[in-house]
């Protein structure tokens, strides 16, 4: 597996871009579509552009991040566990995760004409996932323990 790690390092970091482009502007999307009245004409469209966003690129992207993140933990020799920047780097990766999962589920509301969050809501989630993903590309470059 060494031989091909720095393969997985580089399918890795395009695949994050490519999730943290989707996480980061899906809820701008949902910023706009909240004052979109429900069943308009701007809502369905919102919904489309939602619902491509997070399954052609989001989701897919999220999926080859971990894939390719885990065959770089998988690789012998190449972490040393003792080292307490990967533990917090592993703990933003899962509150990414919850980010994620949350809207996605956001979405859904969306979707079924469910949602009850005004704009404001969004425009402060849209900020959320940029505070897990610095400290991550700290411990990742730095590694400062």
């Amino acid at each position: 597996m060494g031989d091909y790690y720095d393969w997985f390092k580089a399918f890795h970091v395009i695949s994050v871009i490519a999730w943290m482009a989707g996480i980061l502007y899906l809820p701008r999307l949902y910023v706009y579509h909240a004052d979109a009245v429900p069943g308009s004409e701007k809502s369905e469209t919102f919904k489309t552009m939602e619902r491509r966003l997070l399954r052609a690129i989001t989701n897919p992207a999220m999926a080859a991040s971990v894939i390719f993140g885990g065959l770089m933990l998988a690789t012998p020799g190449v972490i040393d566990w003792s080292m307490g920047w990967i533990w917090v780097k592993l703990a933003m990766f899962l509150v990414m995760l919850k980010i994620h999962w949350l809207f996605a589920r956001w979405g859904r509301d969306f979707k079924s004409d469910r949602n009850s969050r005004p704009a404001r809501f969004y425009r402060l989630w849209n900020e959320a996932p940029t505070i897990p993903l610095i400290v991550i590309v700290v411990m990742v470059i730095v590694k400062p323990f």
